[in-house]
């Protein structure tokens, strides 16, 4: 299952290196939600930092957000979960969004956005699909 994930991952993210993603909105905007606590959840940050394929970068001590560097890497990275060819279908938005709400049937960290109007979801979205452009 894991390798069917990387290798979805991987087809995907060979797409997204040629999208146009806002490399200032993402940082601004949608790193901070990876660091967010939720109720009920681990921020994504603790997962996606040690145990999946979607990796961010660590913290370096002391930290509470990523440096230039760190950012850029997670700007990579976080390409590899959008699909510019249907950026709707995207993993970054199916994956932590809530069945009821059309996501997809499993994160192990949960499902952070019950709703396609959470304000957070939202960002996710008008990221993936380049609406802030």
């Amino acid at each position: 299952m894991k390798l069917l994930a990387l290798i979805a991952l991987s087809a995907v993210g060979a797409l997204a290196q040629d999208s146009k993603l806002d490399y200032e909105f993402f940082k601004t905007k949608v790193q901070p939600i990876f660091l967010k606590k939720r109720e009920g959840h681990a921020r994504c940050y603790v997962c996606h930092s040690t145990a999946t394929p979607f990796r961010l970068q660590r913290l370096s001590p002391g930290a509470t957000t990523w440096d230039e560097e760190q950012s850029r890497k997670n700007f990579k990275a976080v390409q590899y979960l959008i699909d510019p060819a249907k950026p709707e279908a995207s993993p970054l938005l199916l994956h932590p969004l809530s069945e009821e709400a059309g996501g997809d049937g499993f994160h192990s960290g949960g499902k952070h956005f019950h709703s396609r109007t959470d304000p957070e979801w939202l960002v996710l979205q008008e990221f993936a699909t380049a609406k802030s452009r």
